[in-house]
């Protein structure tokens, strides 16, 4: 816990001026406050939840930078609900993604997939009895760095979506932090504008299985006609790196989000990922 808090602290610093407006109390600094919310998704715990455990732990303390005076939790709250908070969590996942793609140098690899995370704690068994059949879920895609399996790039969205809605800005994210040598998806990121962009203005191999869907059974577009079985053999199971990923990040944060306002369960589900890449 104290690494994980540790590390917040340091890698917000370039990102993240002390105080938030020049006429504030400066009674606490924007890392602390963003540690303390790394911290409530690590614990998968409340906003009173993360101060009890700050005020029981002197070590907690002493790395954030607190004293005896600790933060009220509407204050987090607060702070959460804020339009950059999304933007910093961003960033901060991408500066781990980049570290780890450095490591793997001209072999790296990276693979693009989404999940979803429950708005309710209510079990699925639940809802199949009462008969609701559809659940809405807050909708969390990423690029992980295949080997590492730390993510590069993060959108969360309110609503289920197509997967391709999130790809151009996943793969602006990757772009600007890294150069991988492959990027590999599932048949949901399947357009021949994926291929063209990462292929054609960006240099990078991209394999992703592609979907019939003319009555003569061809696959139309120069790059979408390449993907066949033979091709997707070689390397293709590197996919599986990013449900790895997602399983883990399940298993360990939870699969389900506490918060109820659509703006702090965006930033829930960011800081789920953040706290488990920290925790990594």
């Amino acid at each position: 816990m104290v690494k994980v808090a540790e590390l917040a602290m340091k890698l917000s610093r370039p990102h993240l001026a002390d105080y938030g407006a020049t006429r504030s109390r400066h009674d606490f600094t924007q890392r602390q406050l963003m540690t303390c919310l790394v911290l409530r998704a690590y614990l998968k715990t409340t906003y009173r939840g993360v101060l009890d455990v700050l005020l029981a732990s002197d070590s907690l303390r002493q790395c954030m930078g607190f004293g005896e005076k600790l933060p009220h939790y509407t204050t987090l709250q607060k702070f959460s609900a804020r339009s950059n908070v999304l933007a910093i969590a961003q960033k901060l996942v991408a500066v781990i993604g980049q570290c780890a793609a450095q490591q793997k140098g001209t072999s790296c690899e990276v693979a693009m997939d989404a999940t979803g995370l429950a708005r309710t704690t209510v079990s699925d068994y639940y809802c199949s009895r009462k008969g609701r059949r559809f659940r809405r879920w807050v909708k969390v895609s990423t690029v992980i760095v295949c080997g590492s399996l730390l993510p590069i790039a993060l959108v969360v969205d309110l609503n289920p979506t197509h997967d391709c809605a999130h790809a151009p800005e996943l793969l602006g994210q990757t772009r600007a932090m890294a150069q991988p040598k492959r990027l590999f998806a599932d048949a949901g990121y399947d357009a021949e504008w994926i291929h063209v962009e990462c292929r054609e203005s960006w240099g990078v191999e991209s394999v992703i299985p592609a979907i019939k869907r003319r009555a003569d059974g061809k696959i139309g577009g120069k790059w979408r006609s390449q993907m066949k079985p033979r091709a997707l053999n070689a390397g293709f199971g590197r996919r599986w790196a990013v449900e790895s990923f997602f399983s883990a990040l399940k298993r360990t944060m939870g699969s389900a989000l506490s918060a109820r306002s659509p703006k702090q369960m965006i930033a829930e589900a960011a800081f789920k990922v953040l706290a488990y890449t920290l925790k990594r």
